[in-house]
Formats: structure tokens, C-alpha cells, sequence
């Protein structure tokens, strides 16, 4: 479906379904994947490799924020482009990948330097190449954003992510340490960036637009400075404890990270990777955007916020059963980020929606909120260790997401109590699971049953009580998955 062509609402919200259930669908393959890939990799490096490969990864998320400067955000928004913005994003992107991967060359040994760590330089020469392969396919990937095209999307990612899963865990047997992180993410862009180049028909051709470049820049200006504050709001903390705890303290920080953090944003993110050329395409209707966005928003919280609950009660029992004795430091700051991953898969709908909207300079605003918020909380927090900068990072969270929360309802002409009360029953249902988890758990505990033993019998009546719960005070749960059937059910 073309974004050029005017559709009719049916095909539009039928193009938007068939996005969500091809995420869906390959999210869960992904995740589990994933999963596998992170517990043979953790239970085969030692914290210290984790942690070095950690160092180089802090840097990893620049991949996104300069692999095009944004423009790919532009193309999707505007409501009509042509060959020559295409192309002019295409030459800008590229040119601006050579040369980060070039700078990432020259200062590896300076970065090296920094940590104290020699073994970083080649790795972060390594992942340095990154820049220039995925700014070879990022307008591909924003085009058939802006066509609805998800299946190609997700056919891609699905390549990528398995291409990378068999290179990490063989380099991790191998005894490659580090290399198996680093080499897990080299392959994974490498066959994703050949991947969209096939599903793509489009190519460039030979020519660039000044006047191109500076109408999309407007935008994508705003979106791009934001997106770099966010990175260095989200890896300070991982720096910082590189910096000036060590290795190993970042390992279990940046494992701790990943368990918490990543599993719900890979949840919350896709939806948020369909959903924003769909409200590009509808930016004027700022009702039916609302209404998209609460009701989003309460299926990913009946998801996020029981499991991470959960996981916040289990997290000693999960720790030694499915990562080993040895990553048992971690565990208290898992436990604290959970509050950190709840907030954030409720937040993920909110750039979308402001970008959409055209109301990039509140973006903007709100990340140098969250800069200058992270940075005194990461300081703050560092003399007490992983802990006290994993609860430092919470703190902040809470203060500055509600007021991200209140940029996105204005801009939709709703009240910022809209989104917490249309997440009552699930909080309600939520606290009546841990009321029966939490005293069920010590009596595992002192009954001497063992870590496995626990945690399979708490996800289970953890499940059994919060299931029940959800239907009886969200019955909107239900509305909305009715409303799901139906229109998969027409669509056949």
C-alpha cells in the first residue's frame, strides 16, 4: 500500500493489524532467541568479558542515532516526498556512516584509554564499522516504514537476529569472550542491511537536493538531537560504572540492563516501530490517535507490568536457575530496575505520537530534562555502586515520565490522568497477584524447596491469580481482544 495513495480506513487499520501480527509473531521468535542466546553467552563469559564487551556497547546505540541524522524519521512523516529527498537522504546517510566509522577508527585507542581496558581498541574498531553498514540501508528501511510494508521489515530483523544468534554462541564456544558479543551484533547488521536492499525495489540515483536537505532538516533536527540526548542519558550510567568500578561491576550492571530493560522495550518498541507511520498518516485526527494510544498502552501494561512485578519478586530464584551463582550480584539491581522497565514500556508510544504530531521541539525539551535529571542522579548514586546508580536511575524515572506522559496528552488534547486510568484494573490485578506471590514465596523458601522448584511454582500461581484478576477489574482486556479477533476473523 502505497503512503502517496489515499486508502480507505478499512485497509489502512487492516495494513496497521497485519503490522501488529507480524511483530507479534516475530518478536516472540526473536525474543526467544534472544533469551537462549543471552543465557549461553552468560553462562560461557565470565563477568569481566561481559563487561568489556559492555564498554564497547555503550557506544552501540550512536549506530541508530547517527546512522542517518534522522532524515529517515522525516521521510516517513511528510505527506508527500519525491526521488530527489529519497536520494538525498540516501547520499547524507552514507557519507555521515563513512565518516562516523572513520572517527570510531581514530579514537579506539583513546576510548581504550579511558577504561583502562586495552582489549576494548579492536573491539570498538570492530563494532566502529557499524556506522557505515547500516547507513547503507536506513532509507530502505524508513521507505517501507512509510509503506506499511512490515512483513519485509520483519522478515529482515528475523534474518538479522538469527545470523547473529549462531555467530555469538559460536564464537562464545569457541572461547572468543568479548568477540562473541561484538561479533553477535557485527552479524546481525551485516544480514540485515542485505536483507532490506532485496525486499526493496527502490534504489538511489546519482544526485543530492540542498533545497531536499533543508526542508526535511527542520525536522529531523529535533528528532535527531533528541535522539542523541536519549543515548547519552541511557548509556551515562553504563560509562560511568565502567569508568570508575571496573569490568565486572559493569557486566553485572549491563546484565542486569539487558534482562530488565530490553525483553519489554523489544515488546513495546515494535508496536511503537508500526504505529508511527500510521499516526503520520493520521496526524490531524488527534482524537483517533488518542484513543490508539490508551488502548496500546493497556494491552503492553497488562504484559509489562505483572511480568516485571514478578520478575521483581523472583529475581533470586531467576538469577540462579537461569543465569548461574555467579551473576547472583546482580540481583538486587534487577529487582530495582524493574521499576525503570515498568515506566519505560508505558513511554515507548510517546516520541511516536510527538513526532507525528509535529511537536518535535517538546521532544527536545523533555530529553535535555532527562540529561540534566541523569546526569545528577548517575553522580549521585555512584558512591554506593551498581545499586545505588541502578536506584539512582530509578528515581529519576519516576520524576521525569510523568511529565513525558503530559507532553504526549497535550498534544493530544487529553487529560494526563487519561493513561493512568486506563491502567487501574491492571495495577489492581497486579497488586493482588503479588499479595499472594510474595507470602507464597517465603514459605518456598522456608520449606527449603529449591531455586528451580520456586520459581516454577511462583510463574505459575503468579499466572493462575493474575489472569482471573486482569478479566474481572480491566474488562477492557477483554473488549480490546474481541476487537482483535473480529478483525482478524474479517480479514480471512
Amino acid at each position: 500500500m502505497s503512503a502517496e495513495v489515499a486508502v480507505g480506513l478499512g485497509q489502512f487499520r487492516g495494513a496497521v493489524m497485519r503490522g501488529l501480527a507480524w511483530k507479534a509473531g516475530t518478536q516472540f521468535v526473536a525474543q526467544i532467541t534472544r533469551l537462549v542466546v543471552a543465557v549461553v553467552v552468560a553462562r560461557l563469559l565470565s563477568p569481566h568479558d561481559y563487561g568489556v564487551a559492555g564498554m564497547v556497547l555503550v557506544f552501540s546505540s550512536l549506530l541508530l542515532v547517527f546512522s542517518d541524522l534522522s532524515l529517515g524519521a522525516a521521510l516517513v512523516q511528510r505527506e508527500k516526498i519525491s526521488q530527489a529527498d529519497k536520494s538525498t537522504v540516501f547520499w547524507t546517510s552514507v557519507g555521515a556512516g563513512l565518516l562516523f566509522t572513520l572517527v570510531g577508527i581514530a579514537v579506539s585507542g583513546a576510548v581504550a584509554g579511558f577504561f583502562h581496558e586495552p582489549q576494548v581498541k579492536p573491539l570498538f574498531i570492530a563494532l566502529s564499522c557499524g556506522f557505515f553498514i547500516t547507513s547503507i540501508a536506513t532509507t530502505h528501511s524508513a521507505l517501507l516504514n512509510r509503506d506499511l510494508r512490515f512483513k519485509s521489515l520483519e522478515l529482515r530483523q528475523m534474518a538479522g537476529i538469527v545470523a547473529g544468534a549462531v555467530v555469538g554462541i559460536t564464537l562464545a564456544v569457541e572461547g572468543g569472550g568479548a568477540w562473541a558479543i561484538i561479533g553477535q551484533q557485527l552479524a546481525t547488521m551485516t544480514v540485515s542491511t542485505v536483507c532490506l536492499w532485496w525486499f526493496s525495489s527502490w534504489r538511489p540515483s546519482l544526485s543530492f537536493s540542498l533545497p531536499s536537505l533543508k526542508r526535511l532538516g527542520g525536522f529531523s533536527a529535533n528528532v535527531f538531537g533528541t535522539r542523541l540526548l536519549f543515548y547519552v542519558t541511557r548509556n551515562l550510567d553504563n560509562l560511568l560504572v565502567g569508568r570508575y568500578i571496573g569490568a565486572a561491576a559493569l557486566g553485572a550492571y549491563s546484565l542486569s540492563y539487558s534482562v530488565m530493560l530490553v525483553p519489554f522495550n523489544q515488546i513495546a518498541g515494535p508496536i511503537q516501530e508500526v504505529l508511527y507511520p500510521a499516526f503520520s498518516r493520521m496526524q490531524d485526527e488527534s482524537q483517533r490517535m488518542a484513543r490508539v494510544w490508551i488502548d496500546v498502552n493497556r494491552l503492553v501494561g497488562a504484559v509489562s507490568i505483572p511480568a516485571l512485578v514478578g520478575l521483581a519478586i523472583v529475581g533470586p530464584e531467576f538469577v540462579q536457575t537461569v543465569l548461574g551463582d555467579k551473576w547472583m550480584p546482580a540481583v538486587a539491581v534487577i529487582q530495582v530496575l524493574c521499576w525503570v522497565g515498568l515506566l519505560q514500556s508505558l513511554q515507548r508510544l510517546n516520541s511516536s505520537i510527538l513526532q507525528a504530531r509535529d511537536r518535535t521541539r517538546d521532544l527536545l525539551v523533555y530529553s535535555i530534562v532527562v540529561l540534566v535529571g541523569g546526569v545528577a542522579a548517575f553522580v549521585a548514586g555512584l558512591p554506593w555502586g551498581i545499586v545505588g546508580v541502578a536506584t539512582a536511575y530509578a528515581v529519576m524515572s519516576t520524576i521525569v515520565e510523568p511529565y513525558y506522559t503530559w507532553l504526549t496528552a497535550r498534544s493530544l488534547g487529553i487529560s494526563v490522568l487519561a493513561l493512568p486510568r486506563a491502567l487501574a484494573g491492571v495495577a489492581q490485578a497486579t497488586a493482588g497477584m503479588a499479595l499472594v506471590v510474595i507470602p507464597l514465596r517465603l514459605g518456598l523458601v522456608g520449606a527449603g524447596v529449591s531455586a528451580p522448584g520456586r520459581l516454577v511454582i511462583l510463574v505459575l500461581c503468579g499466572t493462575l491469580v493474575y489472569i482471573p484478576l486482569a478479566l474481572w477489574r480491566a474488562p477492557e482486556l477483554r473488549t480490546a481482544a474481541a476487537s482483535l479477533r473480529r478483525r482478524r476473523a474479517a480479514r480471512t
